[in-house]
């Protein structure tokens, strides 16, 4: 969220009289443009307003900058991003800087994100997760909001993010699933290397363990053919998992490593998820990671 926002209602104004005026000396193409102006003014909110759901443009043309406010624009119409959780920063007396700021939304608005769109492999190609968090300024203000919003860097989508109806076996697999990664890469530990910390990757590894075991309860009530096949193949995965947890040294914990993150590559789920009339093209960075 940024300080100084008072700039939308000047917009506005000069939008409605720049209209009235070329409107008097009959120049159709100075009225088509003055009334898209005018139209686009009506719909400019400050960005302290945005609200899951809300399909928007930024103001500022770009999707990484200070933003003042943005463009809401009905969902079924071309735009650059919508908005899919909030939340605010808490336990912070002082302002956490840029990096603070932005690793409490990296931790967070995957999470958020979830609760509006299930399924990260149902969102159009070239679209990411986004994020606005408050400056030093708008801190001083109150500002502890932070709105999280998948947006294109390049180009315009149409249509809402938000989830449709989901069957039971599809809500049980999505939440199951989406806790498997979240454990793998909020618990990714800074050391590129187990040699430089094996307590934290044993620690990741426990947690990738837990959350595939929970995962693999809830598909216990899934009796589709490749579902049954994908939990008990996970099942193996997660006996991997486990080892690396309770590795003795680095040499097992590899070992161990290597069978667990092997069993969780997306690629494994496609035909349970084409099964279950979920999406089935795996995400790019997804494919990327499990490639190299």
């Amino acid at each position: 969220m940024f300080f100084g926002v008072t700039s939308r209602s000047a917009r506005g104004i000069s939008a409605a009289v720049a209209l009235l005026a070329i409107g008097a000396v009959g120049c159709a193409d100075a009225i088509d443009s003055a009334k898209a102006g005018a139209k686009k003014a009506v719909r400019t909110r400050s960005v302290f307003s945005l609200a899951p759901g809300d399909c928007y443009n930024p103001n500022s043309g770009a999707t990484e900058s200070e933003e003042f406010s943005v463009e809401i624009v009905p969902c079924e119409e071309a735009h650059e991003g919508q908005v899919v959780g909030e939340f605010d920063i808490e336990g912070e007396k002082e302002y956490p800087g840029d990096d603070g700021a932005t690793a409490i939304a990296d931790k967070q608005c995957p999470a958020v994100s979830q609760k509006f769109v299930s399924d990260t492999w149902a969102i159009p190609e070239g679209v990411d997760l986004f994020y606005y968090y408050p400056t030093s300024e708008s801190w001083k203000t109150g500002d502890r909001a932070v709105s999280c919003a998948y947006a294109k860097e390049s180009g315009t989508f149409s249509g809402s993010l938000a989830n449709k109806s989901l069957t039971a076996d599809q809500a049980a697999y999505l939440k199951g699933s989406n806790a498997v990664y979240e454990a793998l890469w909020n618990n990714q530990p800074e050391a590129e290397q187990p040699e430089d910390d094996l307590a934290g990757y044993k620690k990741q590894a426990k947690a990738v363990s837990e959350a595939l075991n929970t995962h693999l309860t809830a598909l216990k009530g899934v009796e589709q053919p490749q579902t049954v096949k994908l939990r008990s193949q996970l099942t193996e995965t997660a006996e991997a998992w486990e080892d690396a947890a309770s590795a003795g040294n680095v040499d097992d914990f590899y070992i161990a490593y290597d069978l667990g993150f092997t069993g969780i590559d997306p690629t494994k789920t496609v035909a349970a998820r084409k099964e279950l009339k979920l999406a089935t093209t795996v995400p790019a960075d997804d494919a990327e990671v499990w490639a190299g």
